[in-house]
């Protein structure tokens, strides 16, 4: 039998396959959370005209200290009507236009006003509290290269600098088939054998948190023609995932269907625990994701290995998951074949450090007991254990 392949195996020959989907327009209120195709130029300076940062008085700091008659109030969007001479001051709100000849603004809580006119105890420096025209960003400078994602604080950015539209990556559109006689929907009554139907659901929420768009097919049960017509369907997406039938029992019929109908299997079986038996192949574009039927082997292969895919085909420069530091709470005995990721609860400790605490129930058909987790800890196969206190990398649930 073939040897498996490692973690990082795996993710390598998917990310091969996995090549950025061609670029759409999209208007700027709709696109949260889609990555950039193409790099984003500003469209004005920004700021687009020398403003205040204060609430204050503009002024010429060669007038100051002094006492200078108050000669205009300039609110945020409503320029002062004439320059600023020598030996005035003109009030102005935070945001608002610099007057010409102004060069500096005194904070209101540095004067003394009376009646129209303020008293400036100190010296004005130049340029104080003045925002120039262009100090954030200038017309055709790059605000955002291609790749990034369009978080609230990037789309704020890219607004501010007047950009309307950008070229983003087509959302992948995704496929989930869960398959097995035995499954019934919540709420139906279950008959012997039975179980409700749980990784479907699963894999639409990851893979919609992943920014595809995605249609939960029904259900199928272990019969040849169910499993031909369902795929097919499946297949006509840019990403199809399944769950369950990828083993080798007589009722595992996802991998020879698919290949029937033309998918190029790449691998099956990957040393990971839980989540061994996970396979992946192409038709054409479309990337084919097969899953094991329990719930948290389809979870944690869903985090490995089809995230980073679907990541990669919307453009992110660096789609694989990111482990982050902390450290295993208590002993923890490593597996001598596969790396294993195991159900953990993230707290603090009194150092700063990330403290993972495994969870109790790591079978992989235990999802119930999953859902107390936030994190996957990942423990490298080896022939000993972890003690309590050793680094670990883990991947966020939450």
């Amino acid at each position: 039998m073939a040897e498996l392949l490692t973690i990082e195996e795996a993710q390598r020959l998917i990310l091969e396959r996995a090549r950025p989907l061609p670029a759409e327009t999209v208007r700027l209120e709709g696109a949260g959370g889609r990555v950039l195709a193409e790099p984003v130029q500003a469209a004005v300076d920004l700021p687009p005209f020398a403003s205040s940062a204060m609430d204050g008085f503009a002024v010429r700091a060669e007038d100051t200290p002094g006492r200078l008659p108050v000669v205009a109030r300039i609110a945020a969007g409503a320029p002062a009507t004439r320059p600023l001479r020598a030996g005035e001051a003109m009030a102005i709100s935070t945001g608002g236009v610099i007057p010409e000849g102004a060069d500096a603004v005194i904070p209101i809580e540095y004067v003394v006003e009376h009646d129209n006119e303020i008293e400036i105890g100190e010296a004005a420096r130049f340029g104080a509290h003045v925002r120039p025209r262009g100090g954030d960003v200038h017309a055709g400078d790059t605000v955002l290269e291609a790749g990034a994602r369009l978080e609230p604080a990037r789309l704020g950015a890219l607004a501010a600098a007047g950009v309307a539209e950008v070229a983003c990556s087509r959302r992948p559109r995704a496929a989930v088939l869960a398959t097995g006689t035995e499954l019934r929907q919540p709420g139906e009554p279950l008959g012997p054998g039975e179980v409700y139907e749980a990784n479907g659901l699963i894999l639409a929420a990851q893979l919609s948190s992943a920014g595809a768009d995605v249609t939960r097919l029904p259900a199928v049960a272990d019969d040849e023609e169910a499993h031909r017509a369902a795929l097919e369907h499946g297949l006509e997406a840019d990403v199809l995932v399944t769950s369950g039938g990828v083993s080798v029992g007589p009722h595992d019929l996802v991998r020879r269907i698919e290949a029937e109908l033309g998918v190029e299997e790449v691998f099956w079986r990957v040393a990971v625990k839980p989540g061994k038996p996970v396979s992946f192949g192409v038709r054409g574009p479309t990337l084919v994701f097969g899953l094991p039927g329990n719930p948290v082997s389809s979870l944690v292969g869903f985090e490995l290995f089809v995230r980073p895919a679907v990541l990669a085909l919307q453009g992110y420069s660096d789609p694989l998951p990111r482990f982050e530091p902390g450290r295993v709470a208590a002993a923890i005995r490593q597996n001598p074949a596969r790396d294993e990721l195991v159900r953990a609860s993230r707290t603090g400790a009194s150092d700063g450090a990330v403290e993972l605490q495994p969870l109790a129930g790591q079978e992989s058909h235990m999802i119930a007991r999953a859902a107390a987790a936030d994190a996957l800890l990942l423990v490298p196969r080896g022939d000993g254990e972890l003690p309590a206190g050793s680094p670990v990398g883990y991947l966020r649930l939450s």
